[in-house]
């Protein structure tokens, strides 16, 4: 049955790629499996979904063709091999089985990946791969717009640091694996309803690698991979919004003889007393007695590059925004957003006798 990725993500065929993104985020830190209440087999099918969504070429043939597309190979559209994954969630429970013939009604979903995954007869092996996991950190406002690196410490299952990955104690000399014959791979017969079906798959021993070590390493035991507490650098890049995620490939958690999976780091970002970002611009308000906004005058701000000086022209009204050009949020290598600044201003609560006859006067004039 084709995968409706749109519907697994919760996004119109029209969405956007950053509608696309913001739902992945939501579903990823709602079923990752670490969480309280995660559900590893709906995050698996969210990060599907976003891989072919988020990817234009993907997408566009995915919109054509069906979440089929991948495995069409050089069938067309229409042909037998591209329609294949319909057979996925018939029920076969009522078939009746003849001759006293003794079929293979196991997992389907196996023998179909194995029968069209290569064609009849034709070797498939499926390497293994490492959970993805996920963790969150706080940064200053300063930080997510100029970017910084961090480095932080997640306890996951990585590499073992004694025998790097190899299981083996240190001198401790490789052997054939006995289970596989050194091919790192096991080949299975089926005998299903569309007649024998041959599969190979990974050898359960040596993990694909055809051979083991003589003298397993004492830290790992052999498996090469242990849970300990590792220090990652983390690139947080310039310009960074509150609650966006960093993907870093391979930095998941480690496999024997396979791939990392992935890290998924969410940025919380803290809010600033003086800044709130719109866009790609930084706003801030700025209070002006009312003799400045009438007469006009300088005034020294801190911003975020340092302290400037701005120019009050004479007769600025009330929520006025005067733009510094490029004191924002960087866009590119060489471009930036602007600072807007607000102006409020604060009219006197009393008035001495010499302001209230300036004031009259004033008043006299029509001002």
């Amino acid at each position: 049955m084709s995968k409706d990725y749109y519907d697994i993500l919760g996004v119109p065929k029209t969405a956007s790629k950053d509608e696309i993104k913001k739902a992945f985020y939501k579903l990823a830190q709602k079923y990752h499996p670490d969480k309280k209440g995660g559900n590893e087999a709906k995050f698996k099918q969210a990060n599907e979904a976003y891989q072919i969504l988020s990817n234009d070429t993907k997408r566009s043939k995915y919109d054509q063709y069906g979440s089929g597309f991948e495995n069409m190979g050089g069938a067309s559209a229409g042909g037998y091999g591209a329609q294949h994954g319909g057979f996925e969630g018939f029920d076969f429970s009522g078939f009746q089985q003849g001759g006293g013939a003794d079929f293979d009604f196991g997992n389907l979903n196996d023998i179909f990946s194995d029968f069209f995954g290569g064609g009849m007869g034709g070797e498939r092996t499926q390497s293994r791969r490492g959970r993805d996991i996920s963790t969150e950190i706080q940064i200053s406002f300063p930080d997510s717009i100029f970017g910084i690196n961090r480095k932080i410490l997640i306890t996951k299952t990585s590499v073992c640091l004694t025998c790097h990955g190899s299981g083996a104690k240190a001198g401790s000399k490789m052997e054939t694996c006995k289970h596989c014959n050194g091919q790192g791979k096991i080949r299975e017969n089926k005998r299903t309803i569309f007649g024998n079906i041959s599969s190979t798959k990974i050898c359960e021993v040596c993990m694909g690698a055809g051979e083991v070590p003589h003298e397993l390493c004492e830290k790992c035991k052999g498996k090469g991979v242990l849970r300990r507490e590792e220090e990652i650098s983390v690139v947080i890049p310039a310009g960074i919004r509150d609650g966006e995620m960093i993907r870093m490939t391979g930095m998941g958690e480690a496999v024997s003889h396979g791939t990392a999976g992935d890290l998924y780091i969410k940025i919380n970002v803290a809010a600033h007393p003086v800044f709130k970002r719109e866009g790609n611009d930084l706003v801030m308000n700025l209070n002006l007695k009312l003799s400045d906004a009438l007469l006009g005058t300088k005034y020294s701000i801190q911003t975020l590059d340092g302290e400037i000086e701005v120019t009050i022209p004479e007769g600025v009204t009330i929520n006025e925004i005067l733009r510094v050009r490029g004191k924002g949020v960087p866009m590119s290598k060489n471009k930036r957003g602007d600072l807007l600044i607000k102006l409020n201003i604060k009219l006197p609560g009393k008035l001495s006798k010499q302001a209230r006859a300036t004031i009259e006067e004033l008043k006299k004039e029509g001002i």
